[in-house]
């Protein structure tokens, strides 16, 4: 762990010094535009009776000005990504920390009917997702959790290799990330491809050509002004006729321009995403995959994507007095540049969506390969596919703080089910849990909470979260009779591993025993395989009669009148409660 601090400090160090130079020069940078500035109003001053003098003047220093305005954007740029670079390893000291909770939470990911997300503390407040999740792109939050609840054991192997790859490449990780979340923009990326899937082009055809003859003549037109071959009315009269002819389409333009400026800032910073992909080679068979989904024949999609963002940019200079009288007067450049966006939309359109799944993936699985760089004691499951489903030597929850956890043995093998009895507070719910995440975990391709674990992959369901809805004037038994009913039908159709918590919790309790026998006899009867907890020791005495069924169970003892957990998984039934000594000793009863 220390290495791990010690990696995240350095890299703060580091990244603090550099940001220290470049504000350095943003100052030098902000004195020069000051500088440009002042020596061009000195120079008016200084020749105010020639206007051929002032006018080449102010253009020289309208050169000059944006030169330096772009150089300044560029430090800017690199001050911004080092800020991100710090705050993203800031936050990675705190993770070890153990300080979490004030990162995203994932609650719009919550779903009750889930397979078993509800179950389990996959979103919400200290969930997982939050414990995890380092993705800074909102479609690569969304791809992150459909990876966490996809409930697939497809591919495991190649899942495993993608985030060890990425496990080994934290700073390539944080520059992906650093640069992702500069991605300022309130339009989302499914809007922008929904916007060039229903585009419809108003530019005529001729603006291929017109513009660049109209702007070689205005060329011309200017020269011999300033060569005293035509006089100021023939330049105004030009430029005018430019203004007119754009002036027939100016509602259009204006409506593409307020589109496009929506969704250049997003492009930009795209074209930076995938440029860090296209530029880097991939081992692993997925990661190969999804960059290969970026390149085209000929070249690069990040070429591509920069043409259109700069495009954009330059559409969305019509804003600008000067560019839009003089750029437009002389040179048609809001219909030229409006002819080459419809023209790269009909080419490259509907690529967009592809290009934007496959970066928002790498930010998704950047979070995988980040947990699995904080985690290098944990072990990737050695998949198998014999007889047993799970085995795994010290296994934890990789929630609990590693001080405070409890780790424990276990192998259950396909087919059978644990019955776990114990004491309230025991750690009955928790090792639940701690199954239930190792599944979910190896069917992401992630390493799990343990020394060593063998898997034959398998989809996993759940019911330990049951609650009644007063929307729906639901009961709580209703509901938990909905949930069995769930479990069930799927159960016909696939291979799953259940995992119950107190079956029948809303009825009586010998209905309760019944119920919860018949129920098990039929989860064993279709050859499921998973862990059921209850206090209902008559339940145990079902592996009497089934060899599918094994009763583990987890203790409580009473010391100097204390209550003392062990947490310790073990072979048997309980036989310690203690209901009736907690209300003793809360003063409940006497």
């Amino acid at each position: 762990m220390q290495d791990l601090y010690s990696f995240y400090k350095s890299q703060i160090e580091k990244h603090s010094m550099q940001l220290s130079l470049v504000k350095k020069r943003l100052f030098v940078s902000s004195m020069a535009r000051l500088a440009v500035f002042c020596l061009a109003v000195f120079g008016v001053y200084m020749v105010l009776g020639s206007t051929k003098m002032v006018l080449a003047i102010v253009l020289g220093a309208i050169v000059i000005f944006l030169f330096l305005v772009s150089r300044h954007t560029d430090l800017q740029y690199q001050r911004d990504k080092l800020k991100a670079l710090l705050k993203i390893n800031g936050i990675e000291i705190k993770v070890l920390d153990r300080n979490f909770h004030e990162l995203p939470e994932g609650n719009e990911f919550k779903d009750p009917l889930h397979y078993f997300s509800q179950d389990i503390d996959l979103f919400g407040k200290g969930s997982f997702y939050q414990y995890s999740n380092r993705t800074t792109l909102q479609q690569g939050s969304g791809i992150l959790a459909s990876l966490f609840t996809e409930n697939s054991i497809e591919y495991i192997a190649n899942k495993q290799g993608a985030i060890l790859e990425l496990a080994k490449m934290p700073e390539w990780r944080h520059g992906f990330s650093a640069v992702a979340s500069l991605v300022k923009t309130t339009t989302s990326t499914e809007t922008i491809t929904k916007w060039l899937a229903k585009y419809s082009p108003f530019v005529p055809k001729m603006m291929k050509y017109l513009p660049l003859l109209f702007s070689a003549v205005s060329i011309g037109v200017v020269v011999m002004y300033f060569l005293d071959h035509v006089p100021e009315s023939v330049l105004v009269f030009w430029m005018v006729l430019g203004l007119l002819i754009t002036g027939v389409f100016t509602k259009k333009i204006t409506k593409l321009g307020a589109d496009c400026s929506k969704a250049q800032s997003t492009f930009e910073q795209y074209n930076k995403l995938l440029t860090i992909i296209e530029e880097t080679k991939f081992e692993s068979i997925l990661l190969k995959n999804k960059k290969q989904q970026i390149l085209k024949e000929g070249k690069k999609t990040s070429a591509i994507l920069k043409d259109f963002s700069k495009l954009l940019g330059s559409l969305d200079q019509n804003n600008n007095v000067f560019y839009l009288i003089f750029g437009n007067g002389f040179f048609l450049r809001g219909l030229a540049t409006c002819y080459q966006i419809e023209q790269w939309t009909k080419n490259h359109g509907n690529e967009v969506e592809e290009w934007f799944e496959a970066i928002a993936f790498f930010d998704a699985y950047n979070s995988l390969g980040n947990f699995s760089f904080n985690h290098p004691a944990y072990a990737f499951p050695i998949i198998t596919d014999g007889g047993t489903i799970l085995k795994s030597l010290d296994a934890g929850h990789p929630l609990l703080h590693p001080h405070k956890s409890v780790s424990n043995d276990f192998q259950i093998d396909s087919e059978q089910f644990f019955i776990i009895t114990g004491a309230n507070m025991a750690g009955k719910s928790t090792f639940l849990r701690t199954v239930s995440l190792q599944i979910v975990m190896a069917n992401i391709g992630l390493p799990v909470c343990a020394k060593s674990v063998e898997y034959a992959p398998i989809k996993l369901i759940t019911s330990m979260r049951t609650t009644d809805s007063l929307t729906d004037d639901e009961s709580y038994f209703f509901s938990e009779l909905k949930r069995l009913k769930f479990i069930v039908d799927e159960i016909q159709t696939d291979r799953y591993f259940i995992v119950l918590d107190e079956i029948l919790k809303g009825t009586n309790s010998t209905d309760k025993a019944k119920g919860s026998r018949k129920f098990v006899e039929r989860l064993v009867g279709s050859r499921s395989t998973g862990i059921i907890a209850t206090h209902d020791l008559s339940l145990c005495e079902v592996a009497n009669e089934m060899s599918q069924i094994k009763n583990h169970y987890f203790d409580a003892e009473i010391i100097d009148d204390e209550l003392h957990f062990d947490y310790k998984f073990k072979d048997g039934i309980c036989q310690n409660m203690n209901a009736s000594f907690l209300l003793k000793k809360m003063g409940i009863v006497e």
